[in-house]
């Protein structure tokens, strides 16, 4: 029997990989979802920003949406568990194979494969990251908002604007920002340089030895090398990010200047025809919002193909 060739292979189960598939079901197109398991928000108790599941656990976002696809739209299957470690074009689309070498094969191929946040070499932070620690302050912080709040301006935060940028926001949830340089005294002086008519914000340059859990099973306590400690009701980073996929690299995919999947907007076209790419492998705006937007756009964009190719004709705005 010949092998079955979908209309799109959806490689990522979360938020952009689901609203992908939503596209080909509403379409009536056959599409299948490979799902891995692995999330990038599985530490955190809640998800926001998405109207109507506004604070509900990621788990149960998956698995409602999951449900609602399979149950509503036949043409749509997905495939939970699938690990797919191996991508390539063929003359009539991609094929996708998992360790196993079992391969599946579509007309278009759509990269929802997220990123894994690398957590930084310090103890405790790999701990409490999601929980108190956190990358996204419209995603986390209104829950625990309170009187002192922090940010780790270590790595890509450890610069002046941009560490004030994410300063203002947790101002905006508690009455003081301590902003930490982790023994950068000079970057300190900087920051506290642009600190404007601000009376909510300080530096401190002491070195970290360690993140632990609060007193009261919510703050975060920081603990310094002159063994002095300091707590927060959270703080605030972004660390080092990988992608959690190789299959772009296999496909010779272009990257921005940032690591993200090169895309042209607003249709989410890679740099090779008939793959598209959604969700935060593919934007610098990493949350559960836009990669539902991103992924229907790319969903759209790969059906406008789809449909086009079919009737060999030109699809009706550039992709």
């Amino acid at each position: 029997m010949a092998a079955i060739l979908y209309d799109a292979l959806i490689v990522g189960g979360g938020p952009a990989g689901l609203s992908a598939a939503l596209t080909f079901g509403r379409q009536n197109m056959r599409a299948i979802v490979f799902d891995s398991g692995r999330y990038r928000n599985a530490p955190a108790d809640f998800m926001h920003m998405v109207p109507g599941v506004d604070h509900v656990a990621p788990a149960e976002f998956r698995a409602t949406a999951r449900a609602q696809i399979t149950g509503h739209y036949h043409s749509i299957t997905i495939a939970e568990g699938v690990e797919l470690t191996k991508a390539k074009k063929l003359d009539n689309g991609f094929e996708v194979a998992n360790e196993s070498g079992t391969v599946w094969q579509g007309k278009k191929l759509i990269l929802a494969t997220g990123i894994q946040d690398v957590p930084l070499d310090i103890p405790g932070y790999a701990d409490l990251w999601g929980t108190g620690i956190y990358h996204c302050l419209f995603c986390k912080g209104y829950e625990q908002r309170g009187d002192s709040s922090a940010i780790l301006a270590v790595g890509s935060l450890e610069h002046v604007g941009h560490a004030l940028h994410v300063a203002r926001m947790a101002s905006s949830l508690s009455d003081i920002v301590t902003i930490y340089t982790n023994g950068n005294s000079q970057l300190a002086g900087e920051i506290e340089a642009k600190f404007g008519a601000t009376k909510v914000m300080k530096t401190d340059a002491r070195k970290i030895t360690q993140f632990s859990r609060g007193p009261k099973n919510k703050e975060v306590t920081v603990y310094f090398d002159d063994g002095t400690t300091e707590t927060h009701v959270f703080i605030s980073h972004q660390p080092v990010v990988n992608h959690s996929s190789s299959l772009a690299d296999q496909l010779g995919l272009e990257r921005t200047a940032s690591g993200e999947i090169s895309v042209t907007p607003p249709f989410q076209q890679t740099s090779v025809r008939g793959v598209f790419a959604a969700g935060d492998a593919s934007s610098m705006m990493k949350t559960a919002p836009n990669a539902i937007y991103t992924a229907n756009f790319a969903g759209a964009g790969a059906i406008m193909q789809v449909q086009a190719d079919l009737h060999g004709q030109e699809p009706l705005m550039p992709i």
